[in-house]
């Protein structure tokens, strides 16, 4: 079986996944809490490519967003699918480009991609 992980960082990465997140939902017919919605084994022969199926039924995105501030990943949360990511799906710095320390947020980055390819 293949396995995508899906990485999108900064705002406009995140807005950009945020929407591709929208798509792939419906087109799998998942809703907003990440419950698939239809009665066709069709549209689940291929969702485990983007998602990983959770212990209580629900699809969970195979997926990173990052952000050097919680701003970007913030408003992917408030949105309309941002209940179907689980909180450590998310990793964001606490300060901007402009004063952060690029080592530390590629640490967290490379940690959370470890838990994934575990």
């Amino acid at each position: 079986m293949r396995e995508i992980l899906h990485v999108q960082g900064g705002q406009c990465g995140n807005q950009i996944g945020s929407k591709f997140w929208e798509v792939l939902c419906d087109k799998h017919d998942i809703d907003p809490n990440g419950r698939y919605v239809e009665n066709s084994d069709l549209q689940l022969e291929r969702v485990n490519v983007y998602y990983i199926e959770a212990s209580c039924g629900r699809f969970v995105p195979r997926g990173v967003l990052m952000d050097l501030e919680p701003g970007a990943t913030d408003s992917v949360r408030s949105g309309p699918y941002g209940q179907i990511f689980r909180p450590d799906n998310f990793v964001f710095g606490q300060s901007g480009a402009e004063t952060t320390e690029p080592r530390g947020i590629i640490l967290r980055v490379l940690s959370s991609l470890t838990l994934y390819l575990m």
